[in-house]
């Protein structure tokens, strides 16, 4: 018998253990899934003839079955955001039909269907665990959320749609990462950069070296001004040439919006095409079949609580922006009496610099990466009592600014690894922030011998890369970023559950998911974990006290408009989702303009395309849950509170709380619902009021 010789040769059929992306190359993706997809319907087919409705013979071999397609294919997503090229893109393309083909025939499978509600209904279900119990109902649930009980037309139909969506989704995404390659405007004289920090000057002029001007200098220019946020943000916010501002502005605000890389279209079949699939599953809208795996109990659940944050919200923007104006009247500004978008972030620095004596420029010095990364590592440990250690040279990376480290627990033993990708790089990497699964926890039975699989997160951020020798230097806005990504990190490898499939941010609600990364970002503000990061880069010296009370003052400082700005976001998002029709009176921009009237002080210019850059629900996970961020921002404030409660200095009980949020929260993962773990943590149901104290938007009473 001969031996096919090929899964070795080709990296992405290992199907197992940690990518070996040194030799991931972009013409192995087609007949790697080519092959690989072959084999799995074979071993479907036989699945399906020899399955038996226990745990060991339907969802055991089941996992093994779907690990397999998501080690590979995984690899082939993560690799699209983060080093993305025409090559993979085409790949991405061709394979991609005959993975969501896969995927439809394994969510639809009768026979494993069937054999969940056998198990369900059989006498051995009071024998298995509460989690156990949760996986096979959500394996009953997001079957027929997948089209299981369709037949005939609809079932092709259903299935034609699936792809069609995974398509324009990947198609939009890519429209949004070459629309802001796409847009940069070289300044060539000292004028055109007046009030621009050193930093900024640093990173334009690497951005000019970069793009051919090889004699570029921070001191002398040509300096390169982008859309990648790194560079659009600290411009917007000190260009104190106002038609500059203008310019860049409207360049970021309509990407993707024309031409060849138009969303407007993408939107609008994504849009019908989900209201079409909902439809056909039964459900009266998209959001209402989203809604049906969430925590929320509906829309009308949803809306309460954006509306109940959204009254006290507006009030404190209208004040904030009232406030705004009167502080650039007082600064004899000739546009005070009519400020524009690119006039906000401008104002709002020099009023905030007014008001706490600070800028984010004067902070960065204090926040180098490596020593960011010591304070990130010394909070965990003091709260969660694990040792986090570099273990560079120990995994393949796919970029030499690709850090690899080991998490242990107190008595030394790794429990999980993870991977950071710090840096911006516009030519390839995605915009944003986010955390992924690089490997899930599992209790693994090899040759007779238990071992437990241990977990692995990619980190991915954006933040401003090392310029001119010296190391990242974050703005604080970037170290909350990192910390809010390192808080999913922690759910995904501080989960104690042996079930891949609720181990860690598996089968965990979506609106409850960003509780552990929100919660994180609440440290920033902790004395001692602020002053255990916050060093000076050249001297070592702490961040000086009055900052750190400047920090604190300035830490709701435009609260109202910047939670206003999200609730924006969360009403456009449920109300496409729910009552927008395709093709009927309004276009989703219409729809977005006229809940702009009750969600916006500033309302939208015309050429204003949020909507064509809104990935988080057009090519992301969020769609009709972007509310999400708010629900689980409830959730984690009330969290926090319990830290706050006992007192942040009090170690002895911090360090109790830490390991109960630990042996709750980040342990139990998708095991239990959210809102029965939430409970087991603080005792009670949620309350909105910490985030309204948070937020500055009450006062405690």
């Amino acid at each position: 018998m001969s031996v096919d010789t090929s899964t070795i040769k080709n990296p992405l059929l290992i199907g197992r253990g940690l990518p070996p992306f040194t030799t991931i190359k972009p013409e192995q993706v087609v007949p790697a899934m080519t092959q690989l997809l072959a084999e799995l319907t074979e071993a479907l087919d036989q699945f399906e003839q020899t399955l038996e409705p226990t745990w060991i013979g339907l969802v055991e071999p089941l996992q093994t079955l779907q690990e397999r397609l998501t080690w590979s294919w995984g690899i082939i997503n993560h690799l699209m955001g983060v080093k993305n090229s025409s090559e993979l893109r085409q790949a991405h393309e061709t394979v991609q039909p005959q993975v969501i083909q896969f995927v439809n025939q394994l969510s639809q499978s009768q026979a494993i269907y069937k054999a969940f509600k056998t198990l369900q209904q059989s006498p051995k279900w009071p024998e298995l665990d509460a989690a156990q119990h949760r996986i096979i109902e959500a394996a009953i649930r997001d079957a027929e959320l997948s089209g299981v009980g369709l037949e005939g037309d609809a079932k092709a139909r259903f299935n034609q749609i699936q792809l069609e969506l995974a398509e324009i989704s990947t198609q939009y995404s890519n429209n949004v990462l070459d629309a802001t390659k796409a847009f940069s405007l070289t300044l060539t004289t000292p004028e055109e950069v007046k009030g621009l920090p050193p930093s900024l000057l640093s990173l334009a002029a690497q951005s000019a070296r970069e793009a051919g001007d090889e004699q570029a200098t921070p001191e002398n220019g040509p300096w390169r001004i982008t859309l990648d946020f790194p560079s659009f943000g600290p411009f917007l916010k000190y260009s104190v040439r106002r038609d500059l501002r203008e310019q860049v502005y409207r360049a970021y605000i309509s990407r993707a919006s024309d031409g060849d890389l138009n969303n407007y279209p993408l939107i609008e079949q994504i849009l019908k095409l989900r209201r079409e699939k909902a439809h056909i599953l039964g459900f009266d809208s998209y959001a209402e079949l989203s809604l049906a795996s969430k925590m929320a109990p509906g829309v009308v659940a949803v809306e309460a609580l954006l509306e109940e944050l959204r009254v006290v919200s507006y009030a404190a923007a209208t004040r904030e922006f009232e406030d705004l104006k009167a502080f650039a009247r007082s600064q004899q500004a000739p546009e005070a009496e009519d400020l524009k978008h690119w006039d906000i972030g401008f104002w709002a620095e020099r009023q905030r610099a007014a008001k706490f004596a600070f800028t984010d420029e004067e902070l960065r010095p204090y926040f180098p990466l490596p020593q960011v990364l010591a304070g990130l590592f010394g909070l965990v440990h003091r709260i969660f009592g694990i040792a986090i250690t570099a273990a560079d040279g120990q995994a393949p990376i796919w970029h030499p600014d690709v850090r690899y480290f080991q998490v242990a627990n107190e008595t030394g033993e790794p429990i999980a690894y993870f991977y950071l990708d710090p840096y911006s790089r516009p030519a390839e990497k995605r915009g944003g922030a986010w955390m992924d699964e690089c490997v899930n926890r599992a209790k693994l039975v090899q040759q007779g011998t238990s071992q437990v699989r241990l977990p692995v997160a990619y980190l991915q951020c954006n933040q401003t890369p090392p310029v001119d020798g010296k190391p990242s230097l974050m703005t604080f806005s970037e170290v909350e970023t990192l910390f809010h990504e390192f808080g999913h990190g922690l759910q995904h490898m501080l989960t104690v559950v042996d079930y891949p499939s609720a181990a860690g941010i598996n089968n965990v609600e979506w609106d409850a998911v960003e509780l552990p990364s929100q919660f994180m970002e609440n440290w920033c503000y902790d004395q001692a974990t602020l002053f255990g990061m916050a060093k000076h880069y050249q001297t070592g010296e702490s961040l000086p006290e009055h900052y750190y009370q400047k920090l604190l003052a300035a830490r709701t400082y435009m609260s109202g408009t910047t939670m206003l700005r999200q609730l924006h976001f969360g009403f456009t998002d449920i109300e496409l989702h729910h009552r927008y029709q395709p093709g009927g009176q309004e276009t989703p921009n219409q729809v977005r303009s006229r809940l702009a009237e009750q969600t916006t002080i500033l309302k939208p210019l015309a050429e204003d395309a949020f909507l064509c850059t809104f990935g988080h629900i057009f090519a992301g996970g969020y769609a009709a849950g972007y509310y999400g961020y708010k629900w689980a921002e409830v959730l984690s404030a009330d969290a926090f509170a319990a830290f706050e409660e006992a007192g942040l200095e009090n170690d002895a009980a911090i360090i109790k709380i830490g390991q109960h949020f630990r042996d709750t929260v980040l342990a139990l993962g998708g095991s239990i619902h959210p809102m029965e773990v939430f409970k087991a943590f603080r005792g009670r149901e949620p309350s909105t009021q910490p985030l309204l104290v948070h937020s500055g938007l009450v006062t405690i009473s």
